[in-house]
């Protein structure tokens, strides 16, 4: 009887932890990405570095890799990366660090964040 009750906890685990990685991409628009770049698209002309603050990453586990597979996606980036944490395990600086290639578009970046459910990201550095 114990290992049956188990095993529903295990499953309503499953199933609470699937809903929430999910639940931001069921609001996300089904709109282009390209309709949502501002007509002044700040386009980088020289390769660098910045720091995108992305205020509603909760998460190493599943909010850092989707932040990651969205900027990265965007043509001109060559890495992504968590910027550094005070305690190990605990995401405490909701910050990632972009390494672009020249063409690199912020804007377009940016608006991917809001459709993939990151709103009020912002470039700190």
């Amino acid at each position: 009887m114990r290992g049956f009750a188990y095993v529903i906890a295990v499953l309503a685990a499953i199933g609470i932890m699937i809903g929430i990685v999910s639940y931001p991409n069921q609001s996300k628009p089904t709109s282009d990405r390209s309709a949502a770049t501002p007509a002044t698209a700040a386009v980088m002309t020289e390769p660098g570095t910045l720091k995108i603050a992305v205020p509603t990453m909760h998460c190493e586990v599943a909010c850092f890799p989707r932040v990651k597979t969205t900027l990265e996606g965007n043509d001109g980036v060559q890495s992504v990366e968590l910027a550094t944490q005070k305690e190990e395990g605990v995401l405490d600086n909701r910050q990632v660090i972009v390494n672009y290639d020249n063409g690199f578009n912020l804007n377009a970046a940016l608006a991917a964040l809001v459709e993939e459910g990151f709103p009020n990201s912002v470039v700190v550095e």
